[in-house]
């Protein structure tokens, strides 16, 4: 069945509302039979009446009582979609592209500071499982995990990670033993498992469990259901408040680092200067706080 015109609805609703053709007609800017006429249009698309004309009141029939509920419905989806999608702060916002583990549990936790110092800083912020090859057009910002950021002379380096195994705190395992356990690594990264084990001495060929997202793995350790092999940056907050730990101090340099870029769009856009700063301040501090910490001798 074909859905009736939108104007038909718009006056069924009004009139319902108001229980009167004048009344919708004015909040509507149409004329009483105009209104009547688009009622009455709508009654014969349904095939059944809606209201009952009374000669000083209308009053719904069965058939519109239980309509109403069902065109407001769908008129306030119109509205909070549209609302989206024209709201004033939308073209000012700053969109920011990155990937979903990098946006949960590296700049979610940080945006605290970041409206802390910019509290009229706007946000639009889109993941994806994976970054696209090509550059997305609305992003202002772009946050990579690359090898090398040859295609883009203009990225700009974020981090300098190595890559090691992490469990839930109670979770118990052996060196010797820990081909015997359930071993999660996200694919396509390089931080493989046998990339680690590389200057470890040999174990048996493990079992690795897959996943698409590297905070999938993350949440399985957590939980207690194995070891994932997670890296500085997405890890760091977990390894501070206890939620995750290191069982083993080995560690191996990561290839790929986290490139933020500058898209054409953003030039002249204050507030991506901001973030841009911002972000860099961020990751000096956590690899300066690195640093510092091993040179004391509490960071594995």
């Amino acid at each position: 069945m074909n859905l009736p015109p939108l104007n038909q609805l718009r006056a069924f609703e009004a009139a319902a509302r108001h229980l009167s053709f004048t009344a919708a007609a004015a909040e509507l800017n149409m004329t009483q039979s105009a209104v009547s006429q688009q009622i009455k249009s709508l009654e014969n698309h349904l095939g059944q009446p809606l209201f009952y004309r009374r000669p000083r009141a209308l009053e719904l029939t069965v058939t519109g009582f239980n309509f109403v509920p069902v065109v407001r419905e769908a008129f306030q989806t119109l509205e909070r979609g549209t609302r989206m999608l024209v709201d004033s702060g939308t073209t000012r916002a700053l969109h920011i592209q990155t990937n979903l583990t990098f946006s949960t549990n590296w700049l979610a936790p940080r945006l605290p500071r970041l409206y802390a110092r910019h509290p009229d800083m706007h946000l639009h912020i889109t993941t994806a499982i994976w970054d696209r090859m090509e550059r997305v057009d609305e992003a202002d910002i772009e946050i990579r995990l690359l090898i090398s950021p040859e295609a883009d002379p203009q990225a700009k380096r974020l981090t300098w990670d190595t890559f090691y195994p992490v469990c839930a705190p109670d979770y118990s395992v052996q060196l010797d033993t820990i081909a015997q356990h359930r071993l999660f690594y996200c694919t396509a990264m390089l931080t493989t498992w046998d990339a680690w084990a590389e200057t470890q001495p040999p174990m048996p060929a493990p079992k690795i469990n897959h996943t698409r997202v590297l905070g999938t793995a993350l949440a399985a350790a957590e939980a207690g259901a194995g070891l994932a092999m997670a890296h500085d940056c997405m890890v760091r907050h977990l390894l501070e408040n206890g939620r995750l730990v290191r069982p083993f101090a080995h560690s191996a340099q990561m290839q790929e680092a986290y490139y933020l870029t500058l898209s054409p769009r953003a030039e002249g856009k204050t507030d991506a200067a901001h973030f841009a700063a911002w972000i860099t301040e961020e990751m000096a501090c956590d690899y300066a706080s690195s640093e510092r910490n091993a040179r004391l001798g509490t960071h594995a």
